[in-house]
Formats: C-alpha cells, structure tokens, sequence
C-alpha cells in the first residue's frame, strides 16, 4: 500500500511538472548550452543599455546600434538627413554607389549589407589601432573592438583614430551631442569577430 502511495505521489508530482512547462513558453522554450551560458554571463557587461537587445552576438550589437540610431526602423530620416534604420550620411551611401536615397529607405536587406560593408571597411581602417587598443582603459573605459566600430559608425574612422592615438584626449560630438567616449562604453563587450576587415567590400 505504502508504495502505491508513493509511486502516486511521484506521477501526481511529475504531472504538475509537465504541466507547468507545458503551459508557460517563457519555461518550456528555455535550453542551455556552454555558449548561451557564456553569453549570459556578457550581458552583465552591458546591462545599462535600456534597449531591447542585450546579449553580445553580433546580431545583437547591430540590432542595438540601431535602436540607439533609429529606434530600428528602416525608413526613418533625422534632422541632420541621416537616413534609414543606421542613419547613414549620403557620403557614406555613395562609398558603395548607393545614390538612390528614397529606394534605400524602402529597402531594408540594402540597408542590412550596407551596414555589415560599412562595419568591414571600418574594421579594416582601423585594424591597427584595435589591436595596439583593445583591452586598454581610456578616460576611464575600457577599450573593446565592438566599442570600436561602434564609435566609428559614429563619427567616422578617422575621429576614432584621433581619439584612440590621443589616449583620449581627443573628444567629438555629434548633432546631438553623442561623444565617442559615450558610444564606445555603451556598446563594448559584443562579439564582433565574424566581421571580416575588407578596404571594399561588396553588397553581395
């Protein structure tokens, strides 16, 4: 009798398991691998951006950019002409023969290459200061290669440059008043190695 109890208070138990999981998603579609745990841990890193997307993946490092840039929408156009879900300048579009500003804005997987080409190009001006700079603390931030690309979709590569050589010493600001310093601490610790470092890239 004593085992029949308890064998239905296991199934009575493992009912109400299989139930709960069943009928919450936020439980029943959780799985952890090394890697999710690793980045878990990455978004402590990060934890003051109030955006949606906090983990460190590259997908998640464009993703914030642009929510820090357009709210994430492709056919937004600010003050200063700054265009699409990237802002991107028309100086910077016509670098990759991209003159059609109103198709752009309607196109979103144009704007998706673009960036990743931008980040490349990027990537490449500055190879030489990522490695003598990344791991470094500059006013006070600690230097990483997301943070890098970040400020140079900022204020182009050349600023970063400036500031990264000057250790610090020298400051830009956008339209709004955005600094490099502010850029390279809010989107440090993403994992931007997939991005390959390319003089011209193409849109392909």
């Amino acid at each position: 009798m004593e085992s029949i109890k308890n064998k239905f208070f296991l199934s009575f138990v493992l009912a109400i398991v299989v139930f709960t999981f069943n009928t919450n998603d936020s439980y029943s579609k959780i799985s952890f691998n090394e890697n999710e745990i690793f980045n878990l841990k990455e978004i402590s890193v990060s934890n003051d951006f109030k955006g949606p997307y906090n983990n460190n993946g590259f997908y998640y490092f464009k993703e914030a950019l642009a929510f820090k840039e357009s709210g994430g929408k492709y056919q937004v156009v600010n003050t200063f002409g700054y265009l699409g879900k990237y802002q991107f300048a028309k100086g910077t579009l016509a670098r990759f023969e991209i003159t059609d500003t109103k198709a752009f804005l309607t196109n979103p997987e144009l704007q998706e290459k673009a960036f990743i080409a931008y980040c490349k190009v990027n990537k490449w001006i500055l190879r030489k200061d990522i490695e003598r700079s990344v791991g470094k603390k500059i006013n006070g931030i600690v230097i990483t290669e997301s943070g890098i690309l970040a400020a140079a979709h900022l204020a182009g590569a050349g600023n970063v440059k400036k500031f990264l050589r000057s250790n610090g010493a020298f400051h830009f600001e956008d339209g709004f008043g955005t600094s490099i310093e502010q850029y390279m601490y809010k989107f440090r610790g993403y994992d931007t190695s997939n991005i390959e470092k390319n003089r011209l890239p193409s849109l392909g």
